[in-house]
C-alpha cells in the first residue's frame, strides 16, 4: 500500500466518522438543522451514484449516459413500496381517497401486490436494474459496441424507457410519479428521527460502496478492467473475454445506482420520470469529471460540491446555473484534467517543472579561460 492510498483511506475514515456519528449527533442535539441533514442525505445518494459512473467510466472506459435510468428504477421500486404503506389500495371502492385520485385507480393492479413487503421491494431494487443492465449489456458488448456509440445507445435506452413505461399510462403514476409518502417500516418518513436514520443509512452505504469498489479495483479483475480501458484489443489478444468483464462491471454499477435511488426517494419525498431525463445523466458525468475520474474519492467530492453549488446558484442566480455548470466543465477539461483530487499533484508538478527550468546562475559552469 503506497503513501497516497494510505492518505486517501485516512481521509475516508475521517469522513465516515463525521457522517455516521458526528453529524447525526449534532442533529439530535439541535446544533445541525433537520433541513441540513435532509439535503446532505440527498448529496450522499448522489455520491453513491457518482461512484457507479466512475467505476464504469474511469476504470473501464465505458461512458454510460444511462445511469440515471438505473437510479430511477431503484427509486421507483422504493416508491411503490412507500405508496403501499399509505394504505391497502385493494380495500377501496368508489369514491377512493383523495390522496389516491391522481393514480386513477379503483382497484390495486396485480403487480403492485408484492410491494407491500419491504424485503421484496428491496430485492427488486437490486434485481430489476440488474436484469435491465444484463439484457442491454449482453446485446451491446456481444456486438462490440463501444465508444461514443455505446454512450448514445445508453442515452437512447434511458429516454425510451421514460417514454414507454413511465410517462405513459403504465400504472406507474405517469408524469406525476409517486409522492406524499407516509411510512417506512412503521416510521413516519417526515419525522426528524427517520430522516436522520436515512442519512446514516446513506452514509454507511456510501462507505461500503467505496470500500467494495476500492477492493475490486485492486484485484486481478481490476487490472484487467483497466487494461480494457487502455487497450481492449490487447486484452482480446491476451486471451481474456473483454465483453464478460465489461458486462459484469456494467451490471454491478447498475445495482449500485439502483440502491442510491432507493435511498434517495424517501429523503426527497418524490420520484417521477424527470429523474431519468438525458440532462440528469450528463450532469452525473460533470460530477465525476470535476471530482476526478478514475479515483473513486474524486466523484464523491465532485457530486457533493456540484450539488451544493447548484443549491446555492439556483437560488441566487437561477437563470445562470446551466451556464455556470457548463463553464465549470470546460474549465476542468482544459485546465484540470485530473479534477479536484488531482489538483495538488498538478500544482506540485507545475512548481517542480518551473524550478527545474530556472537554474541559478551560480550553478552554471563559468567559461574556461583561453
Amino acid at each position: 500500500m503506497n503513501k497516497r492510498t494510505k492518505i486517501e483511506l485516512a481521509i475516508v475514515a475521517v469522513i465516515a466518522v463525521i457522517l455516521i456519528f458526528v453529524l447525526p449527533a449534532l442533529n439530535a442535539s439541535g446544533a445541525v438543522s433537520n433541513f441540513t441533514i435532509n439535503v446532505w442525505g440527498k448529496y450522499l445518494c448522489y455520491a453513491i451514484l457518482a461512484i457507479s459512473v466512475d467505476l464504469l467510466w474511469g476504470y473501464t472506459g465505458l461512458l454510460s449516459l444511462g445511469q440515471a435510468l438505473f437510479f430511477a428504477l431503484g427509486g421507483y421500486m422504493m416508491g411503490m413500496h412507500l405508496m403501499r404503506m399509505i394504505g391497502d389500495l385493494g380495500q377501496y371502492k368508489k369514491p377512493i381517497p383523495d390522496f389516491l385520485v391522481f393514480l386513477g385507480w379503483e382497484q390495486l393492479p396485480s403487480f403492485w401486490v408484492p410491494f407491500s413487503s419491504f424485503a421484496f421491494s428491496m430485492l427488486m431494487v437490486i434485481v430489476l436494474p440488474a436484469i435491465v443492465a444484463t439484457a442491454f449489456g449482453y446485446l451491446a458488448f456481444r456486438s462490440r459496441i463501444k465508444g461514443v456509440y455505446f454512450s448514445i445507445l445508453t442515452q437512447a435506452l434511458t429516454y425510451g424507457a421514460a417514454l414507454m413505461f413511465f410517462r405513459n399510462d403504465m400504472l406507474l403514476g405517469g408524469n406525476n410519479g409517486f409522492t406524499d409518502f407516509k411510512f417506512l417500516l412503521g416510521a413516519d418518513v417526515r419525522d426528524a428521527g427517520t430522516q436522520r436514520g436515512l442519512f446514516i443509512a446513506s452514509a454507511i452505504v456510501l462507505i461500503a460502496v467505496y470500500g467494495f469498489c476500492r477492493w475490486l479495483t485492486t484485484t486481478k479483475f481490476g487490472l484487467v478492467q483497466r487494461a480494457v480501458r487502455d487497450s481492449e484489443t490487447r486484452v482480446l489478444f491476451s486471451g481474456y473475454a473483454a465483453a464478460n468483464y465489461k458486462l459484469f462491471v456494467f451490471v454491478v454499477c447498475s445495482v449500485i445506482a439502483g440502491i442510491a435511488g432507493a435511498l434517495y426517494v424517501p429523503q426527497v419525498g418524490i420520484i417521477n420520470p424527470s429523474e431519468m431525463q438525458p440532462d440528469k445523466s450528463l450532469e452525473i458525468i460533470v460530477w465525476v469529471a470535476v471530482g476526478g475520474r478514475g479515483t473513486l474519492l474524486g466523484p464523491v467530492i465532485g457530486a457533493v460540491a456540484i450539488n451544493a453549488l447548484k443549491s446555492w446558484a439556483t437560488r441566487a442566480y437561477p437563470d445562470l446555473w446551466l451556464i455556470i455548470l457548463g463553464g465549470l466543465f470546460i474549465l476542468v477539461v482544459l485546465f484540470m484534467p485530473k479534477g479536484i483530487v488531482g489538483l495538488p499533484a498538478q500544482i506540485r508538478g507545475f512548481f517542480a517543472k518551473r524550478k527545474s527550468t530556472e537554474t541559478p546562475a551560480a550553478a552554471q559552469p563559468s567559461p574556461t579561460a583561453p
